[in-house]
This record gives structure tokens, C-alpha cells and sequence, in this order.
């Protein structure tokens, strides 16, 4: 986490970390179904402008950080960076983080069942409720392989 720390040098440390947990966060879900492609990259690059309030530059520089060291570091690093998010966030940032993983991998159209998986894990690790997951999960209910299946099923 600290390359991607020393990639937002311009901000306070206190958020400078906490952006740099978010980003490695979300490229853990990114890659969660071991590959991140365009779609999910993009994503993530505007999450980051949008919530961070960095520049396009700076977003893909942080996403870029954090996607190396996902793939690199895997899950040596997943838990001990998602539990310093949950323990430097208010509940709220841990909802919104949920939902942008949600979101990023829901970029291709499609929450895999792998997906879907991981961020169950992470939804543990943060300390929200099985309500809080099912909740924001609800949200892209559309998304899900899983549901997609059942509806085809029916349908058919």
C-alpha cells in the first residue's frame, strides 16, 4: 500500500491512505476472477476521480499502483488492507466502498459468481451485516450471473 500512498503525495496523509486502501481494494475485486480488463479499469480510474478528487492523471496512476500490487501481492495483502480501510473509514465510506466493488465488477455487464464471492469477503472484512451486503448486493441484482441463470430458468 505504500506505492500507491506515495503516488498521492499532494494529499494529507490520513487521505492519502485511506484512497490508497480504497483503490487496492477495489482492484482486489477487479481481480477477483484473476484478470482486470478495460472495462473494470475504467471503472475503477472514475470511482477514484469521483470520490477521491484527484485528477485523470493521478487516477491512473493509483489504479494502475493498485492493480500491480493486487496481482503481485494478492492475498498476502487482501485482508490486512481491507481491515486498516475498515478501521480508518466511518461505516458509510465501507457502503460506498462495497458498492463501488459491486460496481467495478459489474462493468462487463456481469457479477460472476467468483465476483460475487470475493466481495462477500470483503463486505466480512470491512464489518458491515449480511443486511448491509444483501442491500447494496439488491442494487445490482441485474447484474448477476447467478440471478440470470434463475430468470432464464424460469423464463424457459
Amino acid at each position: 500500500m505504500r506505492r500507491i500512498v506515495g503516488q498521492l503525495e499532494s494529499l494529507p496523509p490520513a487521505d492519502a491512505r485511506r484512497l490508497a486502501a480504497f483503490s487496492y481494494v477495489l482492484a482486489r475485486a477487479a481481480q477477483s476472477d484473476l484478470k482486470i480488463d478495460d472495462a473494470e479499469t475504467g471503472a475503477m480510474e472514475r470511482i477514484v476521480v469521483e470520490l477521491g478528487g484527484l485528477t485523470e492523471a493521478q487516477s491512473v496512476i493509483v489504479v494502475e499502483t493498485a492493480k500491480s500490487q493486487s496481482r503481485m501481492l494478492g492475498g498476502t495483502e487482501d485482508f490486512l488492507v481491507t481491515r486498516e480501510y475498515r478501521e480508518i473509514s466511518t461505516e458509510e465510506e465501507r457502503l460506498a466502498l462495497l458498492r463501488c466493488c459491486f460496481a467495478v465488477t459489474a462493468s462487463d455487464d456481469s457479477v460472476t459468481s467468483v465476483e460475487n464471492s470475493v466481495i462477500n469477503e470483503i463486505a466480512v472484512e470491512l464489518g458491515l451485516t449480511r443486511d448491509q451486503l444483501n442491500g447494496v448486493r439488491a442494487e445490482f441484482s441485474n447484474q448477476l450471473a447467478a440471478m440470470r441463470i434463475v430468470r432464464s430458468a424460469r423464463a424457459g
